[in-house]
């Protein structure tokens, strides 16, 4: 086997893997709508069909427009009433707005461990975390896989607390059979740019309260009634509108969603069978709960013991260096300055720092060949991972 490419070898790839986003004229044909209709912001028809076509899609009764996933959880946590000093439990290995969305509302974020069958808000820790000032918990789907929501229900239901379900990148992931978003009190998507329904940027919260929805449609309208005076204003809200424009796009994202979620499936089932084949990589088991994984992410853990302690960082610069797109992902959120500390906690530590490796969506998009460079790859680095550890140590974190 030849050299692997950050030894001098030759990569793996040469060509790319599928681009993201994937349009045609369909979004052609929705902007020239969101053109000609003459109603950009306020008022568009498309934002309105969009918000029935993905409450439908997630099996929700409700789904409204806003600016970003992140804002969709600070409207959403504010419409449950959580306020200043409330505890908010959050897994510690997620996206950084979990927790800047509670923050923002000067409640106290709690983190909780993560189970690394799933890499999702693990239930024991939820139980240990929860105080007399828990008002709610945002399991969050990573990568496209449901959280035990058994669980996280179990706990909401018998503490009187409220579920808001980070489905940031979960687009039709079900739980179940039922899809995620409505599943608790109520759910947040993102549609930025890397996300399975994109618009560049975007987002939605869904909910079967009719109350809730009210309330978040008036707070994403700087607190305006639904059914009232343009210029009243009832409570504390927020300008967190989005476009006709970026409806127009995601009317179209979402006609090829159900396409695309088939491909990624199948990509993901078959990227499965070649890892097992590898001592020292493996997918993440599958829950028979899970009827659906919506991989956002195709995630994977690696165990540095088999390729002679070559740590996480250096594995993955030498995979990219191979041509195959992959990251480290998230580290845990107690580990930002800017945000509240806490004591390591054992399963985010080391998934974040030892064993987790994210492969982005696109690449399920490829076809089976380009899978299979992915084992290719990993298997010129475990044949080589001894000289790579001691040679090219000054490569990490480049």
């Amino acid at each position: 086997m030849e050299l692997p490419k950050i030894l001098g070898g030759e990569a793996v790839r040469k060509k790319p893997f599928p681009k993201w986003p994937i349009f045609d004229e369909r979004e052609k044909e929705f902007l020239f709508q969101a053109l000609e209709n003459g109603k950009w912001g306020v008022g568009g028809k498309l934002q309105e069909e969009f918000e029935k076509k993905f409450a439908d899609f997630q099996d929700a009764k409700h789904a409204l427009l806003c600016s970003s996933g992140t804002t969709a959880l600070k409207i959403a946590l504010k419409a449950l009433g959580i306020s200043a000093g409330d505890e908010v439990i959050v897994p510690a290995y997620t996206f950084i707005g979990t927790a800047i969305a509670a923050l923002d509302l000067h409640a106290k974020i709690i983190y909780a461990d993560i189970s690394l069958e799933t890499y999702t808000i693990d239930a024991e820790s939820v139980k240990n975390k929860i105080t007399e000032k828990t008002k709610a918990i945002i399991p969050v789907h990573f990568a496209g896989r449901p959280a035990d929501m058994d669980a996280v229900r179990e706990f909401a239901e018998e503490k009187n607390l409220s579920i808001l379900e980070d489905a940031a990148q979960a687009h039709g992931a079900e739980w179940k059979n039922r899809r995620v978003g409505a599943i608790g009190d109520a759910g947040a998507f993102s549609f930025q740019s890397s996300k399975n329904i994109t618009a560049g940027e975007g987002g939605a919260i869904t909910t079967d309260d009719d109350r809730l929805a009210s309330t978040a449609w008036s707070l994403r309208n700087v607190g305006r009634p639904r059914d009232g005076p343009w210029y009243e204003h009832r409570i504390y809200g927020w300008n967190y509108r989005i476009t006709e424009w970026q409806a127009a796009i995601l009317l179209a994202q979402l006609e090829r969603a159900p396409k695309l979620m088939e491909k990624r499936d199948s990509s993901a089932r078959y990227l499965d069978k070649l890892l097992m084949e590898v001592d020292g990589v493996e997918p993440l088991p599958n829950d028979p709960r899970v009827s659906r994984h919506a991989y956002h992410l195709y995630v994977f853990r690696y165990d540095p013991t088999e390729f002679n302690g070559l740590e996480k960082e250096l594995f993955i610069q030498a995979l990219r260096e191979e041509g195959i797109p992959c990251n480290a992902g998230y580290r845990p959120l107690y580990n930002y300055s800017f945000l509240p500390r806490s004591n390591p906690l054992p399963n985010t530590e080391k998934a974040a720092y030892i064993e987790a490796v994210w492969i982005p969506q696109p690449v399920l998009l490829a076809e089976k060949e380009d899978l299979e460079d992915i084992i290719i790859g990993i298997e010129k680095i475990k044949k080589y991972s001894k000289k790579i550890k001691e040679e090219c140590k000054t490569f990490v974190g480049n």
